[in-house]
Parts: C-alpha cells; structure tokens; sequence
C-alpha cells in the first residue's frame, strides 16, 4: 500500500431506476445495494475518499449512515441521456474543491456490482500502482463461448462465426466482457467528455463476483451469492462403520449446491476418501481433531455437520471457539447437548428439547429414489433382493445366502444381493452364487439401487438407512441388525411393513429360511407390508432437514 497516493473513488447512483424501482437503496441480503460498494471502498486498504453522487434524497439519506460523502448531481446531469464520463468529472471537480486535495487516481465504483469484494478492488489499485503505463483498468470477466456476428456484404446480412476452430470452452482463447464494477483512472484523464487514457487494461475478477444488477434476475443471482454459506461436512468411513455417513453427506451436498460444500474426513477413513475422490466433491482430510481449526479458517466456515456417530464433549467444546453453527446427525452422545441441532433420523423421540428433531421424517432420500416410482405389486414372489449395506461386518449376506437353499419355492425365482464397497467376502459370494442351482445373481457397489429395489417383491436388509430406501420403493422386507446400536432404531417394524429378525448374528440361516418361505407364500402379508409402507411420507426429509441446517426452522 502506497500512503502517499491520493484516491477518490465515486459512486454514481441516480434514483430514476425503471427496470428496478429505488433499486440502490433497495436492500439486497439485508443491505442497501449500494451499501456494498461503498463498504467496499471505505474498508479498502488504501486510504480513499468515498463520495456518492447522486441527485436523490433517500440515496443522500442511505449513503450518509454508510459514512460517504455525497455529491448532489444536478438534474442536467441526472438525465436518462447523460453518459457517466460528465458526472465522473463533476464529483471529482467537486471533491476536490471540498477536500483541497488534487487526486492521483479516480475510481467509478458502480453500486450495482455487490459481489465485488474489497480484496479484489485492493488487487486491482495494486496492479494500477505497479505499472505506471496503464493509464486505465477495467473490471472484466473471463467468459469464452463459442459466439457468431453478423456482417454486411454487398447488401447481405451473413452470420458469421467469432472464432477460427470449434473447441471446447476451456481450450478457446480469452473473451473479456466488462462487469461494470469499477474503472480505474489517472486523474488527468477523467474530462467531461472521457475517463480512459490511451493505455488501457482489464483486470479480470472472479466469476463470482461479476454480477452487474439491471434486472431483477440479476437481482436474483447477486441474493443467492450473498446468501451462500461455508459449510464444512465431517464424516468418518471405513469398514468397522461402512459408509452410510458418507452416503448421507453426500446427499446433503447434492442438496445444499447453492452453498459451498467442503467434506472432512480423517486419514483412517480409507473407503470414505476414496468415495469422496470418485464423488468429485471438494475434501480434506485429517491426522489429528485440532487441524480443523486451519480448515474452518480456510474455508470461513459458517456451519459444521458432524456425520460422526456420538460426539464427545471436548470435541463439541473445541468446536464451540469458532463461532459457527454445528449441526449434528445419529448423536446420541453427551456432545449433542452443545450442538445448536441434532438430527437423529434413526431414532424415536428421547427427549423433548426442541433443538433435536427425531424420526423418519427427517431422513433423506438420495437423489435416484425421489425421482423413481415405487414398485407394484405382485402376488406372486419373482424377486427377493438382498443388502446388508457398505461393508455387512456380520457378514450377514453369507448367511442368507445359506437360508435360500433351505426354502422350497417356485425355481424361477430371481435372487438378486447387492454388496457395498467394503464388503471383504465377495469373491466367496460369487463363488456360492455361480455353484448355486438357485437364480442367484451379486452385483458389487451399484449405481442404480432405486431400479434394483423397484424390481423386487421382498427384500432383506439390515436396520439402518437402507430400509428407510426400500420403505420408500414400497418394498415388503425382512430386517436383521447389524449391531446392538441398529437394534434402537424405530421405524424397522411391521407397523412401518417391516418384519424384524433382531439381531443378526443371533439368528440361524434355518429361521431366516423359514420367515422367508412364509412371506413368499402369504401375499396377505405382504399386501399389509406394502400399504403400510405407501403410508409413510420419506419424500420431504431434505426440505425439512435444509432448514434446520441453515436455521431457518
């Protein structure tokens, strides 16, 4: 920063708007619009002065709280007519007169480029006061496309294109268009008829902030961009917890694109960094708790998710220092109390404190089951589907697997059993599958679930988010938990068209066998199983969920 330069910058703002009535003082995010450029200005690390001209009175009024100088235009030169370049000239005479000050550098900073940050604004004076042969600087954006023209020739109109070859967008050369957001003179320039030198440059600001409001979509936009939160998503995933956490962050990431979505993950989560890589979603990961601090500050985060299982009270005090918003998933743990929200999807009500939202109602449906159709059903059995999620740790899959040749059934049926990433026995299954005389077929990490579970008449299933997605495809199913924690969750009951087993690893392939064979053969069951489930509402879990996130619940 140079202390010896004398900078002015200049905020035109008229109040004859057509397009967006009062649109300058019109609050944007909670701001007056052109509150934004004059914070921009006045927080700049260059000591400037900052003056409005304007020849309105509620602009005078928004402009004075907001600590600027305002120049009064005069109605020659508040015309729809007038071009900037007089009205840049008149303030700066003004200003000058008001200050006894002869600038070195005149900035027009428009009010309707809100998303300009000061930083860039800092950068771009820099380069001005590090090259002295740019006589002027333009804010501008990268923006290559593919564009055509037309050209006279000999009284034809032709289209013509802009380019010489057809490439990809990332491959064609450097278009700059003007966002509007500022220009950057020497004073000697700035004349009633012009604010350019011969020299002239463009500063290329981030696509982000380049925004020019004119009409109310673009109004739209800037609201979005302004609104946008940092949220950081802490999951853990590896083969003792599966990747269940994973799938539902994920999920949450899909839904939250308006926002900017980063994931954490630590260093012995091996199947949560690899399904992050291939997700293509922005992550970090980390050896010890203490280095989030380094990625809350990176990042400016605004809320934490933990997808973490239980918290601990250090854990959740360490997070209290950041001044963020910390939602929590599946925590039951004697952190939750710190939490501003906890999301337990899985489980029944175990309190009444309003910051805890409990049940199915909160669950969230991935993508591909909120656009597929429920299956049909059939009172005949030609499709029993098998999942015991990411990783099956019980190997549970083995086990019906064993059940299947103990049932006396119709020979064409179809025995479909679907295995996550992190399952450790797939060759075995395959091996069992293929030397089967049954129709088995195992399928590893699947992509379209939604359509695999539509196809099926009866599943079986372990007690976690799993039979939240066969509820909603309207599938019958027969439940087996994981584990003792699986064993708490609600809705796995036959209310809900589930029959639940228990604990997996307690039951023998012979009574699964059995359960089996006897749903295949009463269609009046299953027929109560399916209605039961086409009762639940599974559908609007991520509005809800959204809501509380961002705290708007």
């Amino acid at each position: 920063m140079n202390p010896n330069v004398n900078i002015l910058a200049i905020i035109p703002a008229r109040g004859g708007s057509k397009g967006i009535p009062r649109k300058n003082v019109l609050l944007l995010s909670g701001q007056p619009l052109i509150s934004y450029a004059i914070q921009n200005a006045k927080s700049s690390g260059f000591q400037m002065d900052v003056a409005v001209s304007t020849d309105d009175q509620e602009i005078t009024n928004v402009s004075n709280q907001f600590g600027a100088e305002v120049i009064r235009r005069n109605k020659k030169l508040a015309s729809d007519e007038v071009t900037l370049d007089p009205v840049i000239f008149d303030a700066v005479q003004q200003m000058e007169g008001k200050t006894g000050k002869t600038y070195d550098y005149v900035i027009t900073l428009q009010p309707t480029s809100p998303l300009l940050s000061a930083d860039t604004l800092d950068s771009a004076i820099q380069k001005m006061l590090n090259d002295e042969t740019i006589d002027t600087l333009i804010s501008a954006v990268n923006d290559p496309h593919l564009s055509w023209t037309t050209k006279e020739v000999k009284g034809v109109v032709t289209v013509l294109p802009n380019y010489e070859a057809r490439l990809n967008r990332q491959y064609l050369p450097k278009n700059f268009v003007e966002t509007g957001a500022f220009v950057i003179t020497k004073r000697h320039f700035v004349k009633p008829d012009t604010r350019f030198g011969k020299n002239i440059s463009v500063y290329e600001v981030p696509a982000s902030e380049s925004t020019d409001i004119d009409t109310k979509q673009d109004w739209w936009v800037a609201e979005k961009q302004l609104s946008k939160k940092n949220i950081l998503i802490r999951v853990e995933g590896y083969s003792e917890i599966g990747l269940g956490h994973v799938y539902r962050g994920l999920s949450l990431a899909y839904s939250l694109m308006d926002h900017n979505v980063t994931f954490v993950t630590s260093s012995k989560s091996d199947l949560a960094i690899k399904k992050l890589e291939d997700s293509f979603i922005k992550y970090e990961v980390i050896q010890e708790e203490h280095q989030l601090e380094e990625i809350i500050a990176k990042y400016d985060v605004d809320i934490v998710i933990n997808d973490i299982l239980n918290t601990s009270i250090s854990y959740m005090e360490y997070l209290s220092q950041f001044s963020v918003r910390v939602v929590n998933f599946e925590d039951v743990g004697p952190g939750s109390a710190l939490a501003d929200a906890v999301i337990n999807d899985l489980y029944a009500p175990q309190n009444t404190d309003s910051k805890y939202y409990w049940g199915s109602k909160y669950y969230l449906l991935r993508d591909e089951f909120l656009i597929s159709k429920p299956s049909e059903f059939n009172e005949e059995v030609n499709n029993v589907f098998v999942i015991f999620g990411g990783v099956d740790p019980s190997n549970l899959t083995q086990k019906v697997l064993a059940a299947f040749e103990q049932i006396n059934t119709n020979e064409d049926v179809e025995y479909t059993v679907v295995v996550g990433p992190g399952y450790a026995e797939f060759e075995k299954i395959q091996d069992i599958a293929e030397n089967s005389a049954l129709n088995i077929s195992v399928f590893k990490d699947v992509n379209n679930m939604a359509e695999m579970m539509k196809r099926s008449d009866i599943a079986i299933s372990s007690q976690g988010r799993t039979m939240l997605e066969l509820a909603s495809m309207n599938v019958p199913t027969i439940l087996m938990a994981q584990n003792e924690r699986e064993l708490t969750h609600e809705f796995g009951y036959l209310s809900n068209g589930f029959i639940n087993l228990g604990l997996g690893e307690a039951i023998d392939s012979s009574s699964i066998a059995l359960t089996l064979e006897w749903l295949m053969n009463t269609p009046q069951i299953r027929r109560q199983m399916y209605n039961q489930m086409q009762k639940k509402d599974l559908r609007n879990g991520f509005k809800r969920v959204k809501s509380i996130i961002l705290g708007d619940e």
